[in-house]
């Protein structure tokens, strides 16, 4: 899922693998590194991440970013 604001996009990714706080915080640091990002909110229970960004994000860099947290992403929810 992907919204747009006038200054603002929003979207939302499924990753695998979270269970815990500390995954959650592990996905949210890596990504919040992207360039453009402005927040990130990941619920292990879903295993859904919410990224606002300042334009639409390379699905290619939000990969690596959570790669690197050590998860898989599945796409966007």
């Amino acid at each position: 899922m992907t919204a747009q604001s006038d200054t603002q996009v929003t979207t939302v990714y499924k990753v695998s693998g979270m269970s815990c706080g500390h995954c959650e915080g592990s996905v949210s640091g890596e990504i919040s590194e992207i360039p453009g990002v402005s927040s990130v909110k990941a619920v292990a229970s879903t295993g859904e991440v919410t990224v606002v960004s300042a334009a639409e994000l390379d699905e290619e860099a939000v990969r690596a970013a959570v790669d690197e947290a050590g998860f898989e992403l599945v796409g966007k929810a």
